[in-house]
């Protein structure tokens, strides 16, 4: 089945068009938050001289801020838009740039991963928990990490029966027009945000603080966010005790981590091949 043909069957949220609008709104702003956010989680102040290898470039913002950074950039996408996206901003901010290569791909491919280079940098933010075989592409993704090299990934955590009760909700959201209404209105809007605002009254600020200050996360955007979130499908999750036993599995150290206190979203870790 094709990747087109797996969307329009409910079985594969539409990455590539939400990140196609998402490109609208980036700025410079979302890039230099984009590039804070990579030397703060990698403890580097630049990448010059190094290959940043972008698994799942999805609207290739993190792939220009590495380039920006100085790196070699080699981004890969399984979705022909995400790599239309990618190629966007490499023709926007990086012309007929030659240190900057893009490719259409799958990370559970174990072909064409192997034909890629081995990196200094392998980065896989959100990525890999929608590929529908989450443990084979990190596999994949760790074969790439080049001796000394650093891998930064971001998982969706295993909530348990909370777990259960989204991936329902992203199965829903892609079965029709109609359905992504349903979902958007009724758990997106008024139940996500509505909290989002609540909370911020309750803790005495603008409740609207939650979307004006979005930005600083990472350079992205809450509605784009919002939409990856509760169609995100394939979907799988996993506990930080999983990903630690997987990396010491893998040889790789433990440099970084960063997890949820509470409810749903992304723990994020950084290893390293020493």
């Amino acid at each position: 089945m094709t990747h087109h043909e797996e969307i329009e069957s409910g079985q594969r949220f539409g990455f590539g068009e939400n990140w196609s609008r998402f490109l609208s709104t980036l700025d410079e702003e979302a890039i230099g938050e984009a590039k804070r956010s990579l030397q703060l989680k990698l403890g580097r102040a630049d990448l010059e001289g190094l290959l940043f290898l972008d698994i799942g470039s999805g609207s290739g913002l993190f792939s220009l801020a590495a380039r920006r950074l100085g790196a070699r950039v080699h981004s890969v996408d399984f979705d022909p838009q995400s790599v239309a996206c990618t190629r966007t901003l490499r023709e926007r901010f990086f012309p007929a740039d030659p240190a900057w290569v893009i490719e259409e791909g799958s990370a559970i491919d174990e072909d064409f991963m192997d034909r890629l280079p081995d990196a200094d940098i392998v980065y896989s933010w959100g990525v890999l928990h929608h590929t529908g075989q989450m443990w084979r592409g990190l596999d994949l993704a760790a074969r790439k990490v080049g001796r000394g090299g650093q891998l930064y990934i971001a998982l969706y955590n295993d909530e348990g029966a909370q777990s259960c009760r989204w991936k329902g909700i992203k199965q829903l959201y892609n079965v029709n027009l109609l359905s992504r209404v349903l979902v958007i209105a009724t758990v997106g809007v008024c139940g996500i945000w509505l909290k989002k605002a609540v909370a911020e009254t309750l803790r005495g600020r603008n409740p609207l603080r939650y979307w004006t200050h979005y930005k600083s996360n990472r350079g992205m955007s809450a509605w784009h966010d919002l939409l990856d979130w509760l169609g995100g499908y394939p979907f799988e999750v996993a506990s930080p005790e999983a990903i630690f036993y997987w990396g010491k599995v893998q040889g790789l150290t433990l440099e970084e981590v960063s997890l949820l206190r509470k409810g749903y979203g992304c723990n994020e870790f950084v290893f390293c091949r020493r």
